[in-house]
């Protein structure tokens, strides 16, 4: 019987990492082929939880895919930009401000980052489902690698988040599903893979916008994962105030947790503020490819504080909206979503900006 080949696509080369001595955010990195059994997980729960209640964010290494699987999802994210036409994508533009969903894409030059300057973003987003006609329409150009996307978000959704989701549930000394059963891959959610490719600006621009690329945010959802790439850009803000970098691993992953998940943990574990800045000079003239899968629970999941937590119960609730009027999934993905990059802000006296979406204060950090 003859051996399946993929379809061929062109190969993405990458930049060389940076050799700059930055100073790197100590984040932890986790042993994921731990997670394969409950006593692994169980070993690495602790460590999970703890990454999550101060920094936010955390690495993980041995996740179940190859470094030749890596690479071929970088080629087919760098087709997404490369391979399709400029009306094609005119096309299945996202139409962000009406809908609250970043399915399609993004053009550059579409969100306000400071000062007049516009982003030099450009994104394509998938619904995890990827291969249903009935949800989303893809360029030509990509129909032959929608069976190899459709098994990567399948292997994010089951292979890395839902892990990491028990792993949290076990942290509140919840029941360890308690968080799983609000994130179900065939239910209404905006759960997607999305492709970013960030290309370099004008020394001007650079010069106005204190050379940030993406203002300081948190994500909208409950589980982010970065998949590593060499192009240093992304910057957290740690404990102490301070900002740094995050390094560059190879076949890894940058795992973060969102606002959703702040919001069903009662403020237990944290949504890290995080930025993306102009890389360092020896990678200038790089345009910054990055793999992102942005979990979110089901759009009808009200985003309250899960009471019946132990561990919530006697450290208390650190809210930030009125528990009583709690937004759901649905209802505040679409209000940040909508309204990022183009609703006018509200300066505050530290020179930071925000806004107030379904009673929750959303914050951008300049």
């Amino acid at each position: 019987m003859p051996v399946p080949t993929n379809p061929p696509c062109a190969r993405f080369i990458p930049a060389p990492p940076t050799e700059e001595d930055l100073e790197w955010a100590p984040l932890p990195i986790i042993d994921f082929s731990q997670a394969a059994t409950p006593e692994g997980l169980a070993r690495i729960a602790p460590q999970v939880c703890n990454a999550m209640r101060t920094y936010g964010f955390l690495y993980i290494v041995n996740h179940g895919y190859t470094n030749a699987q890596n690479e071929r999802i970088f080629d087919i994210a760098d087709a997404m930009f490369t391979k399709v036409t400029d009306d094609e994508k005119k096309r299945l533009v996202a139409d962000f401000k009406k809908t609250g969903s970043y399915r399609g894409y993004k053009a550059r030059q579409t969100w306000d980052i400071s000062d007049g300057v516009r982003d030099q973003i450009e994104q394509y987003s998938l619904h995890c489902t990827v291969t249903d006609p009935e949800i989303q329409e893809h360029p030509r150009a990509i129909e032959p690698f929608l069976p190899e996307l459709r098994a990567f978000t399948e292997h994010n959704y089951y292979h890395v988040m839902h892990p990491l989701l028990r792993m949290l549930a076990q942290g509140m000394e919840l029941p360890e599903e308690t968080f799983v059963h609000l994130h179900n891959f065939g239910s209404p959610t905006e759960t997607s893979a999305r492709m970013m490719k960030y290309y370099p600006r004008l020394a001007e621009e650079e010069a106005r916008t204190n050379n940030v690329w993406l203002k300081g945010h948190t994500d909208i959802g409950t589980i982010t994962i970065l998949w590593s790439q060499p192009v240093s850009g992304l910057q957290i803000l740690c404990p102490d105030g301070k900002w740094r970098w995050v390094r560059h691993i190879d076949n890894a992953l940058t795992v973060n947790i969102g606002d959703s998940m702040e919001f069903l943990s009662g403020g237990y574990y944290k949504a890290t503020i995080h930025r993306v800045r102009q890389p360092p000079a020896d990678q200038a003239g790089y345009a910054r490819l990055g793999v992102f899968y942005f979990g979110m629970a089901d759009d009808d999941v009200v985003l309250r504080p899960r009471m019946e937590s132990p561990m919530l119960q006697r450290v208390g609730v650190a809210a930030r909206f009125d528990l009583a009027h709690a937004p759901t999934m649905l209802q505040y993905r679409t209000g940040v979503t909508s309204a990022y990059g183009v609703s006018k802000l509200s300066k505050r006296d530290d020179g930071h900006e925000e806004e107030v979406i379904h009673g929750v204060v959303v914050k951008h950090f300049n």
